[in-house]
């Protein structure tokens, strides 16, 4: 298929895309980067991006299907004023374009007929005790009120185009997101549980992940909501354990939560706070995760192959 893949220049895209491309599929990459040779150089959060006759929108009606991963990381600064409506812009400003660009493009009937769009589990909010599947209803604070909006942002395309929604969880790499930031105080020997350790940890390994895109896009059958996490949440005391385990470093000095507060404000409550989330449609249709286990998904992603 011909593809056109937005927010996935980064941390997932660098396994994406090389799998993309290993199954025989051209790659639109939409860049905002006027140094990224060979990518659509393009804001998507702009209205303007996607004019008729723009690069962008001419992509886009060539394109069978999209990809849109789009947004600013989530729990890498203070939630400012400013720093909120940037989180909310990048998602729903780009999605809700990319949509009406897509009803645009349907009415000439060259538009893509699938569009992948990413969504967080931070719908859900947080509980230690409560267990969340895709028919669970969002939760009223900042993060579950933007996934909502974003959500249905995507939900406006036209219902000739399938849609795809992937609520994802903590995705597991060693080169990057929580995992890449958390392996060299580990590694060092100071690792250990950030907060109270009893917080829920919901993860998918990178490479599970991208295959889940991979299959959402060919397979008609995928459709809707997907929690996009592994089957088996771990606390945050049981993941640091298993990392500790996994490198043979010990893992028994907790970070503070008040000095991630302090660092991050609201924006730690993504790491202090948690929420148990269940891949059940996933499992209903049998997607076949390679890394299902977190033991084994923190030795593949530690190994050497890995760093």
């Amino acid at each position: 298929m011909k593809l056109l893949l937005i927010g996935c220049t980064g941390f997932v895209g660098r396994e994406l895309l090389p799998l993309l491309e290993a199954a025989g599929h051209e790659l639109t990459i939409v860049s905002r980067s006027s140094a990224a040779k060979g990518r659509l150089q393009a804001n998507p959060a702009l209205a303007k991006s996607w004019l008729p006759d723009t690069p962008l929108a001419n992509a886009l009606a060539e394109a069978d299907a999209v990809v849109n991963l789009a947004g600013e990381p989530i729990a890498e600064q203070r939630w400012t004023p400013a720093q909120c409506e940037l989180l909310r812009s990048s998602r729903i400003n780009t999605t809700k374009f990319l949509a009406a660009a897509i009803s645009t493009a349907a009415s000439t009937n060259a538009s893509p007929k699938v569009l992948i769009s990413g969504s967080a589990i931070g719908f859900y909010g947080s509980s230690l005790v409560e267990s969340f599947t895709e028919s669970s209803p969002n939760a009223t604070d900042f993060l579950g009120e933007l996934c909502l909006e974003w959500e249905q942002a995507a939900a406006a395309i036209p219902a000739s185009c399938r849609l795809v929604v992937l609520r994802t969880g903590i995705v597991l790499a060693a080169d990057g997101g929580a995992l890449g930031k958390m392996l060299p105080i580990f590694r060092a020997g100071f690792g250990g549980p950030i907060g109270s350790g009893r917080q829920w940890m919901s993860w998918i390994h990178r490479t599970d992940f991208c295959a889940l895109i991979a299959m959402a896009l060919s397979n008609p059958a995928y459709s809707g909501i997907y929690n996009a996490t592994a089957p088996n949440p771990a606390t945050m005391a049981q993941f640091c354990q298993n990392l500790g385990k996994a490198l043979g470093r010990p893992s028994l000095l907790p970070v503070p939560g008040a000095l991630l507060q302090l660092l991050l404000g609201d924006g730690a409550s993504v790491v202090l706070e948690g929420q148990k989330v269940l891949p059940e449609r996933l499992q209903k249709q049998g997607f076949n995760f390679q890394y299902g286990d977190l033991n084994g998904a923190l030795a593949a992603a530690t190994s050497s192959k890995q760093r």
